[in-house]
């Protein structure tokens, strides 16, 4: 049986939001809002005078955008990884095929 869900009250911008997550989750509720309040303010700071909808989507794009580049990044750090442990596989494989001298 589950937990049942906490409120945690964040806070983005100085705007506060209840947000409803399970208890194993609430750290990491709180690194994704700090996450995202980071990205917020620095988006504020650089613009003249954003509403807040906008900085919101604005933070959640380039979040995306990160997001999307690692994954990309780590599928081929993976496909490479792969090319590599098939090629010492066939050398393994040569090796214990050669006859003992």
């Amino acid at each position: 049986m589950t937990d049942p869900a906490v409120t945690v009250t964040i806070k983005l911008l100085d705007r506060e939001f209840l947000v409803g997550c399970q208890p194993d989750e609430r750290a990491g509720l709180l690194a994704a809002v700090e996450h995202l309040n980071g990205k917020m303010r620095e988006i504020k700071q650089a613009a003249r005078s954003p509403g807040y909808d906008r900085i919101a989507v604005l933070a959640a794009l380039d979040i995306t955008h990160e997001l999307l580049m690692l994954q990309r990044s780590q599928r081929t750090l993976s496909s490479h990884a792969g090319e590599q442990i098939s090629m010492l596989r066939r050398k393994l494989e040569a090796a214990l095929a050669a006859p003992l001298e």
